[in-house]
């Protein structure tokens, strides 16, 4: 039952979230090309809910072909640079709440997750989680994956609120940005 109301949650909050932010977000893409050549939007594949994979949307904080930040991207990186993610919510290729999508053979191929680690497949990933709010790169991938299973054998609301607290404290405080 949680899922099909976790599911109308996220459609309406990421739906109302698009529709308020959808001027600054302009302006920050806008920003982007100013301060940089290419896209303002940068798509990479992850993989998803049953181990399916798609394409996740982020701000391109990087330059093209480099791995160095912008500018721009030195100010989005760890909140802002996500919020093209909620076209991903509303999509339904992700949801509010849930492990990160990792990259396709991150940390290593999908064939080689145990069953019990495949569990956190089970649930769409998110654009924040219970590994996110617990460390996130400080945190072993080991330590990551049993976090993110257990979040999805322990599915609820009270969880996905107190993430999504402690999402906004980490945010507005700066610590652990990337």
């Amino acid at each position: 039952m949680y899922r099909t109301v976790k599911r109308a949650l996220d459609i309406v909050i990421s739906l109302s979230l698009l529709l308020a932010l959808w001027l600054p977000m302009l302006l920050v893409a806008l920003l982007i090309r100013i301060d940089s050549p290419g896209k303002a939007i940068f798509a990479q594949t992850r993989v998803g809910k049953d181990g399916k994979e798609f394409t996740m949307h982020k701000f391109r904080t990087m330059y093209q072909g480099e791995q160095r930040v912008t500018r721009v991207g030195t100010l989005l990186r760890g909140f802002a640079d996500e919020l093209p993610q909620l076209w991903d919510v509303l999509r339904g290729e992700m949801s509010l709440v849930g492990p990160r999508p990792v990259l396709p053979g991150e940390p290593m191929p999908l064939g080689e997750f145990t069953p019990e680690q495949r569990k956190m497949f089970s649930v769409r990933p998110g654009i924040t989680g219970w590994a996110q709010v617990n460390g996130r790169r400080a945190v072993p991938w080991n330590e990551r994956i049993e976090m993110n299973v257990w979040y999805a054998q322990n599915l609820s609301p009270a969880l996905d609120l107190k993430i999504l607290a402690m999402t906004v404290k980490t945010v507005l405080s700066g610590k652990d940005n990337e």
